[in-house]
């Protein structure tokens, strides 16, 4: 049965609302999710939250139920608490109803299956949560294997990462390298290294993609260094017709990724 708790002072409660902080995400290996609809898609793929804390009123779904019921049957710890409490643990004045706390799973390269999709998106020195977790849904609708983050991006597990990728961070293998380790371990198989810069004639529409492809995209205000481009296979470029130079960096790499599904299609 679910335990109760109504005080703050609860040493779970505590745990759960240190997890908005990196430095404690990192000494206890957990993160956090939210909504029923991001724990049902974490759940469908095999994830299953070590904590999971809920409002009565979040608790009468039925999938909500089955949730309860199978963290319990794998011996996770199931807490019942007042809206206030989950206010305070997910940091939001409206919280969902339900809340878990996830094990991160292994992000190195070598964990990493990259037989699992032809098109893999590689992130360098991303600073927004909010672009990973973009990126890591529209990795998810179009196929993509997952998003390899390199050098000192922001943190994956961050909440806000996790509510925009809408789920799709359980879905999306993640991994995270600096650049020395990621080009031995990319050039130690099949793949070409396609980045995105303003220094190359090659049309995004016009260029010759191959499979597997790993689409390289730059750090969001200064893009990609000139050494990290020297090492791409094909750079291409999308035109700005406005007086804008460049994209956003999670809408970058939709447009490029969905357009290097379109050129295989075609071919």
């Amino acid at each position: 049965m679910p335990r109760q708790i109504t005080a703050f002072s609860n040493s779970t409660v505590k745990l759960l609302r240190s997890l908005r902080d990196k430095k404690a995400r990192r000494s206890s290996g957990l993160f956090l999710a939210e909504g029923l609809r991001i724990l049902t898609e974490a759940r469908e793929e095999g994830r299953l939250p070590e904590i999971l804390a809920f409002a009565l009123q979040g608790a009468q779904h039925p999938l909500a139920q089955e949730m309860i019921a199978a963290v319990e049957a794998a011996g996770g710890d199931c807490i019942e608490c007042p809206p206030d409490l989950l206010s305070k643990m997910s940091g939001k004045d409206n919280p969902q109803m339900l809340l878990g706390a996830y094990r991160q799973p292994d992000t190195s390269l070598a964990a990493l299956d990259r037989g699992k999709s032809d098109l893999w998106v590689v992130g360098e020195k991303l600073r927004d949560p909010g672009n990973i977790g973009t990126i890591l849904r529209t990795g998810d609708a179009v196929g993509a294997g997952g998003l390899i983050l390199i050098d000192d991006s922001a943190d994956p597990f961050a909440v806000e990462t996790v509510r925009a990728s809408m789920g799709a961070l359980f879905t999306q293998s993640l991994a995270q390298a600096s650049w020395d380790d990621f080009l031995p371990w990319l050039r130690s198989g099949p793949g070409q290294l396609v980045g995105t810069s303003l220094q190359t004639e090659h049309d995004y529409r016009d260029a010759p993609y191959e499979a597997p492809c790993f689409l390289l995209i730059g750090n969001e205000s200064q893009g990609l260094p000139d050494a990290y481009e020297a090492e791409c296979d094909l750079l291409v470029k999308i035109p700005m017709s406005g007086k804008a130079d460049s994209l956003n960096a999670a809408i970058a790499a939709a447009v490029t990724a969905f357009e290097v599904r379109h050129a295989w299609r075609n071919r």
